[in-house]
This record gives structure tokens, C-alpha cells and sequence, in this order.
């Protein structure tokens, strides 16, 4: 074997290898039940929101992400993947109670957010960085995401306080909350009629709130 082809096997083996232990330091979260997206608005009658139970997607991070609770870890650029993913028809209007309100309202909802050609919420994780690490060992982990809103066909790039709670048997739940403009999304507040000829006028910006959980396990079957 000539010093070329010497050099250039040597080099296919360090590339394997560090590949190969790139794989095994990333682990992998898909979500799992006990997850729920939340929109909250205001309008001149009243207050609204509406709330799904399935937020879908995964989670790919690195060694330095938190996983068990109280985990000795440096705040600071944590490596992690994700693209979670609502679809617009799991999101239902509710009453303050939690009782359905209005089907009227979720498909004036729905056309607005074009949900025929655009059916998901997406965010795409940019950067999450770790901000503070818990004094107690139950407490959630502190990071800031920053990551791109992809909702009506169009996109915003956001920055949001997140929290990372580590729990039993492999699990995570992650949690933040971030407030947008619907017309950031190119997306018109509705104006409806009600009976008796009042219009509602919505206002424009909206609070989201999620919890996503996840499970180190093998995804589920399509």
C-alpha cells in the first residue's frame, strides 16, 4: 500500500469513528400523551381560547442536555433537534371551564389559518441555550429558544423562556409560552357577527402555551 492510499484509509477510519460516536452521544425523545397546546386571545366581548392535546414531533439532543432530575450540567449552548408539530384541526375552541364552546368559532378559526394548505404548527428549533440550572432536584431546568414559527404559510422567528422538567422513566417535559401577532402570519384577526348584529373585533395579538411530552422510546408506527 502507498503513503497516499495509507493516508486516505487512515482518514476514512477517523471519519467513521467520530460519526459513529456522534450517533451514540445523540438520543433521541418522541412525543407522547400528556401534551397540550394552548392559544389564548382577547376581543371587545369577551376573552378566548382554544386548546389541542396533541402536539407531535421529536426531540434529537446531545449529552450536555438535562435528562435525569438534579443532572450537573453547565448553563450555556445546549445541543438539541426539534421540529414539534400542532395540526390546526386538533385545536378547539373552549370555555373558561374547559367545556367545548363553539364550532362556529374553530371554523372561522381554521379558514383563517388557511389549515386546507397549511394543516400544521410548526416550530423549528434554532438554538436553546440553558439559562439556569434548578436549586432542587425537582425543579424544571431554565433555557431561551429561539426557533421559526411556521403557521398560515408563513414564518416568525421567535425568542421564548422554555422549561426543561425532567421526569420518571426516560421522560421530558418541555415548557414555554410566547406571545405573537396573528398578522405576523399574514393571518386576519376575525371580525364575526354574533346575533342581534354585534361584531366582534379580535385582537391581533395571541398568547401561546404549550407543554410537550416526550419519551425515549422508539417512535410509534405510522
Amino acid at each position: 500500500m502507498n503513503i497516499r492510499k495509507l493516508i486516505a484509509s487512515n482518514v476514512a477510519i477517523m471519519l467513521a469513528v467520530g460519526l459513529t460516536a456522534q450517533a451514540a452521544e445523540a438520543t433521541k425523545y418522541f412525543a407522547r400523551a400528556g401534551s397540550k397546546m394552548r392559544i389564548e386571545g382577547t376581543s371587545n366581548i369577551h376573552d378566548w381560547q382554544m386548546e389541542s392535546s396533541l402536539i407531535g414531533g421529536s426531540i434529537e439532543i446531545g449529552e450536555n442536555f438535562p435528562t435525569e432530575p438534579g443532572q450537573a450540567v453547565k448553563p450555556g449552548k445546549v445541543e438539541a433537534k426539534a421540529e414539534p408539530f400542532v395540526m390546526v384541526r386538533s385545536l378547539k375552541s373552549l370555555k373558561k371551564d374547559g367545556t367545548p364552546y363553539n364550532d362556529a368559532m374553530d371554523n372561522i378559526m381554521y379558514e383563517k389559518m388557511k389549515s386546507q394548505e397549511n394543516p400544521r404548527v410548526i416550530f423549528k428549533l434554532k438554538e436553546f441555550v440553558l439559562k439556569t440550572v434548578p436549586s432542587a432536584k425537582d425543579a424544571p431546568y431554565e433555557f431561551e429558544a429561539t426557533g421559526d414559527i411556521v403557521a398560515a404559510g408563513e414564518t416568525k422567528t421567535v425568542t421564548m423562556p422554555v422549561t426543561v422538567l425532567p421526569l420518571p422513566d426516560k421522560k421530558l417535559k418541555i415548557s414555554g409560552t410566547v406571545n405573537v401577532k396573528m398578522t405576523d402570519f399574514k393571518i386576519e384577526p376575525p371580525t364575526p357577527n354574533i346575533p342581534g348584529g354585534a361584531l366582534i373585533k379580535t385582537a391581533d395579538e395571541v398568547k401561546l402555551i404549550f407543554d410537550w411530552v416526550l419519551a425515549q422510546k422508539t417512535a410509534a408506527a405510522k
